[in-house]
Formats: structure tokens, sequence, C-alpha cells
């Protein structure tokens, strides 16, 4: 079953600087979290990485995620949970969308609106 794309209630959120072809998402923050709504297309591996505790849910596609050297194949409805510090990678094997939710308010950074027509950037 393919989910319809987010909507501009999503996508009017501010853009994350990801820094990665084919990784896109939005964010929303506040209390101490950080929700993060992404879109990323089949692209592989993601190496693994660690940082603060993070909570998300699988809403399209299907990934390969390995925590703490445990590998599980997660699908539209599975959720996952990273504690603090846990060292842990992905594989995007289709086209992937998930909700994450981290325990900072800073954990991305919002791209830098684009320039207007004739500001001179």
């Amino acid at each position: 079953m393919t989910s319809a794309q987010f909507t501009e209630l999503i996508t009017g959120l501010p853009e994350a600087d990801i820094g990665v072809p084919g990784v896109r998402a939005w964010i929303l923050g506040g209390q101490g979290r950080q929700v993060a709504f992404f879109e990323i297309e089949p692209i592989g591996a993601i190496p693994e990485h660690a940082h603060e505790e993070q909570w998300g849910v699988v809403v399209e596609g299907e990934m390969d995620f390995t925590v703490g050297g445990v590998t599980r194949r997660l699908r539209a409805g599975d959720s996952y949970h990273v504690p603090a510090g846990a060292p842990h990678s992905a594989t995007f094997l289709t086209r992937f969308r998930a909700i994450d939710v981290f325990a900072t308010e800073r954990r991305y950074r919002a791209k830098a609106p684009p320039a207007a027509p004739g500001s001179g950037r």
C-alpha cells in the first residue's frame, strides 16, 4: 500500500539542512524535542553514527535498521527506538517516509530561506 505524500501542512514547515542527496525532512521543534518528517529515496546505506535519543515510526517503504549491532527490517507501521549514544545505521531499500522525534530541539538546522528576487543575495 502506498501512502499519500506529505501535505503542505508538513512541507510548509522549515526544511532541514540535511546535506545528503536523496534525503529531505521538514522540522518542528519545541520543549526540548525536534520532530522530523523524512522523505528518503532508495539511496542505500547511511553509515553508523550516534547522537541523542531518537524514536520513530515508518510511514511508507522499507529499511534495514541496525541499532547496537541488531538489524531489523522495518516497514510501514513499525516503530523504532535508539537510546542516547547508541551506534546505529540504516539501509534504505525503497522510497521511504518516516516521522522521527529527537531528544533535542537542535538535531537539524533549517535551510536558509531562498533570497528574495532583487535582494542582491
